[in-house]
């Protein structure tokens, strides 16, 4: 997905986007995770039949980035 997709597709509502902020900068997380976290939550939005990114969209898929970070 390119970055105008992303854009386009992978908008969050207005406390996802401060819970997203908020994670990137207690967990020292990079832009690539930022990405991959957004990516995430759409696809965890869409499972739900949701047509918008809530923060609960946001912290399931911070919580398996976290997950996923204990693994590897």
């Amino acid at each position: 997905m390119a970055a105008r997709d992303l854009r386009r597709h992978c908008k969050p509502d207005a406390p996802a986007e401060k819970l997203l902020e908020s994670a990137m900068t207690k967990l020292g997380l990079s832009a690539r995770a930022y990405t991959r976290i957004l990516k995430v939550a759409r696809t965890i939005a869409d499972l739900d039949a949701c047509t918008d990114i809530t923060a609960t969209h946001v912290a399931e898929a911070i919580q398996y980035r976290s997950l996923d970070r204990v693994f590897h």
